[in-house]
C-alpha cells in the first residue's frame, strides 16, 4: 500500500515537470520565433498604417521607434495618426513630431484629431502633411508652461526650516519651499521664450504663416476645429473617412486598402497576445511623471 501511495506521488511530481518543462519550450519556442521575425508590418500585404496619440504625452522611446520603423514598412503606404491629447512635455512632444516627420520623409501622414489636440499635442499634429480636426475639436494652446508651488509660509507656521549648501545661488531654483528670485525667475522665463520661438517658428513654418500672424495666434489660447480651420492651423474638417479620402485624391492609395492599428510592434503584439493567451489580460497603471518644461493645455487654476 505504502509502495502504491509513493508510486502516485512520484507519477505527479513527474507530470508537473514535465509540464513545467513543456511550457518553459513553449516559451523559448516563441521567443525564439521572435527574434527572427523582421521588422515588417502585421500584414503580408499593402496597408494604411494608424498609431493613436492619447492622454499625456511624455518620452517614450518605443513608442517613436515604432512610428519610424514604419517608414522602412513597403507595405505600410500611408499613416494615419490620430491624437486626443492636451499635450505633455515640450521635449517628448519634439521627439514625437520629428519621429512623426521621419515617415512623412517617405509616405504621406494624415492627423485626425479627436475631442482634445492641444499645445503638445498640436506641436505632433504639425508633423501631418494634413490636418484634420472635428468641428467640436479643442486645439491650439501654443505656448510653454512652468509652474511649481512653494510651501515655505505653511513650514514657518509649523516650525519646520530647510537649509541648503549649494555651488551657486541659482542652483535648485526653484525649491518648493521659497518664493521664486528675481534672478531665478529671469533665467526661467528665458528658457520658456526660448521654448516658445521654436513652437511659434514650427507652427509658421508648417502652416505657411506669417509670423505676426502666429504670435496673434499664440497666446495660449484654444480654438474650435470650425476656428482652427478659419485661422490656418488645421486643414479640414473630418476624421478618418475624410483623412481616407484625401489619401486617395492626393496620393492614389486606394480606399480599399485595409486601415491596421500599429500603436506597438508586432513584436510586442505577438508577444502580449502570447502571455495574455496563457495569464489572462492585467491591469496595470503607468505612473504619471513630467519633469522640465511643458506644452500642455489646461484651464488656469484661479
Amino acid at each position: 500500500m505504502s509502495d502504491n501511495f509513493e508510486m502516485v506521488i512520484d507519477r505527479s511530481r513527474l507530470r508537473k515537470k514535465v509540464t513545467f518543462w513543456r511550457i518553459a519550450a513553449v516559451i523559448l519556442g516563441v521567443l525564439f520565433l521572435l527574434t527572427m521575425i523582421s521588422p515588417a508590418g502585421p500584414v503580408p500585404g499593402p496597408y494604411v498604417a494608424r498609431i493613436t496619440i492619447s492622454g499625456i504625452i511624455m518620452e517614450n522611446n518605443a513608442r517613436d521607434e515604432n512610428i519610424r520603423s514604419i517608414a522602412e514598412d513597403d507595405y505600410a503606404k500611408a499613416l494615419i495618426v490620430h491624437i486626443n491629447s492636451p499635450g505633455g512635455g515640450s521635449t517628448a512632444s519634439e521627439q514625437l513630431y520629428y519621429a512623426i516627420r521621419k515617415v512623412a520623409e517617405k509616405k504621406p501622414v494624415v492627423i485626425t484629431m479627436g475631442s482634445l489636440a492641444a499645445s503638445g499635442g498640436y506641436i505632433t499634429a504639425l508633423a501631418g502633411d494634413h490636418i484634420f480636426a472635428r468641428e467640436t475639436t479643442i486645439t491650439g494652446s501654443i505656448g510653454v508652461i512652468m509652474q511649481y508651488s512653494h510651501f515655505g509660509d505653511l513650514m514657518d507656521k509649523i516650525g519646520i526650516g530647510t537649509e541648503q549648501v549649494k555651488s551657486g545661488k541659482l542652483k535648485g531654483s526653484p525649491d518648493g519651499v521659497h518664493p521664486m528670485k528675481e534672478e531665478a525667475r529671469a533665467v526661467f522665463q528665458s528658457m520658456i521664450d526660448d521654448s516658445y520661438a521654436w513652437f511659434t517658428g514650427l507652427v509658421a513654418d508648417r502652416r505657411k504663416l506669417d509670423m505676426e500672424k502666429v504670435k496673434n495666434l499664440s497666446d495660449g489660447r484654444v480654438y474650435t476645429g470650425r476656428q482652427a480651420l478659419s485661422n490656418g492651423l488645421i486643414d479640414s474638417l473630418g476624421g478618418q473617412e475624410e483623412a481616407r479620402g484625401w489619401l486617395t485624391a492626393e496620393h492614389s492609395i486606394s480606399h480599399e486598402l485595409p486601415v491596421i492599428n500599429v500603436d506597438k510592434s508586432r513584436k510586442e503584439l505577438l508577444l502580449e497576445e502570447f502571455f495574455n493567451s496563457i495569464m489572462g489580460k492585467m491591469p496595470f497603471n503607468e505612473a504619471l511623471s513630467l519633469d522640465g518644461l511643458i506644452s500642455v493645455w489646461h484651464p488656469d487654476n484661479y
